[in-house]
């Protein structure tokens, strides 16, 4: 399973911008791994383990934005299509077989 997590947050003033940083930097803690900008993704091991993550991302949201998430199979990750540019080195880092269960 993945995670995604898209979003559109506010700049504009410094407080805007403090809460953005924070943002991505919560979700660079929480094992989030930056796909473009504001998009951010994460393997996780079963449904409810990719659930908690969102509701951890609930409890960290900024105040103002907009801020979306999906979960989607590793099939129908794999399935999706580069239409311009390429395969960044941190993408070949992240494969679903270094998915570790206990």
């Amino acid at each position: 399973m993945r995670i995604l997590v898209f979003f559109d947050l506010p700049v504009k003033t410094k407080e805007e911008s403090r809460q953005a940083t924070q943002f991505r930097k919560f979700l660079i803690d929480d094992g989030f791994y930056m796909i473009q900008f504001s998009l951010y993704g994460r393997i996780c091991s079963t449904i409810e383990n990719a659930k908690q993550h969102e509701e951890r991302i609930k409890n960290h949201l900024p105040f103002k934005g907009s801020v979306r998430s999906l979960i989607i199979t590793e099939k129908q990750y794999a399935g999706m299509n580069i239409l311009l540019g390429g395969v960044k080195k941190k993408d070949k880092k992240v494969l679903e077989g270094q998915i570790s269960f206990f």
